[in-house]
């Protein structure tokens, strides 16, 4: 079967001897490592171990220095920044741990700017994300009149609207009291549950228990 072929009916994620180099310095040295399709993986590492260098190759906010990077079939490594974006758009939702929420649109206008940047507005669509994540009764809140566990539904909605097959959380939970940690955490494994593939980037191994499975990274390599 052609390699191209055997990724895409397999894998979700394939990295191949990745390694990103900023000047003399390493940060990632070597690293391959796959996620299954469905799959639901913790990246997990200390300050400075390389993760948050390789969620920016993942998420094509980045490129490599060396090796190959197969996301949904497609071998993302050379793409340059135009590719890039719209790669990001079609495949891949991001949540991260800083909301990103424009403070003067409410929450039904924030989950459809994502819409915006991909192809057209939908309402209707845009509402089902926010009552998927809870908040059908919140949907003309401006990020101000939110919690911040409400801020992050939003924009769990907002990373979903476009039915990306990747989904990235960069610590989804770091700015989160533990009420609010628990219900993003019971909806990323209603998500997972769902089918959806998703790398969660933490360093808290409370939060990586929830994961299918654990990947760890040390001084910028894998570890065995």
């Amino acid at each position: 079967m052609p390699e191209e072929s055997r990724v895409t009916a397999t894998s979700a994620i394939e990295a191949r001897h990745l390694s990103k180099h900023f000047g003399n310095v390493a940060a990632l040295d070597d690293v391959s490592f796959s996620v299954a399709k469905g799959e639901f993986v913790a990246l997990m590492g200390s300050s400075g171990s390389g993760k948050t260098t390789l969620m920016n190759l993942l998420t094509c906010l980045d490129t490599p220095t060396a090796g190959e990077l197969w996301l949904d079939g497609v071998n993302a490594a050379g793409f340059d920044e135009e590719a890039r974006r719209q790669f990001r758009a079609r495949h891949i939702g991001l949540v991260f741990q800083q909301f990103h929420l424009i403070p003067y649109l409410n929450a039904l206008e924030n989950v459809m700017l994502a819409q915006h940047y991909h192809s057209v507005t939908d309402e209707a669509s845009a509402r089902r994300a926010l009552e998927e994540v809870g908040l059908a009764h919140r949907v003309d809140h401006l990020p101000s009149e939110l919690s911040g566990g409400e801020q992050q539904r939003v924009c769990i909605a907002r990373a979903l609207i476009n039915e990306p097959p990747l989904l990235f959380a960069d610590e989804p939970t770091g700015n989160l009291d533990a009420e609010n940690e628990a219900r993003v955490l019971e909806i990323l494994q209603g998500l997972h549950s769902e089918g959806r593939t998703i790398v969660m980037v933490t360093h808290n191994p409370a939060l990586g228990a929830y994961a299918q499975r654990v990947v760890r990274l040390q001084h910028g390599r894998i570890m065995q």
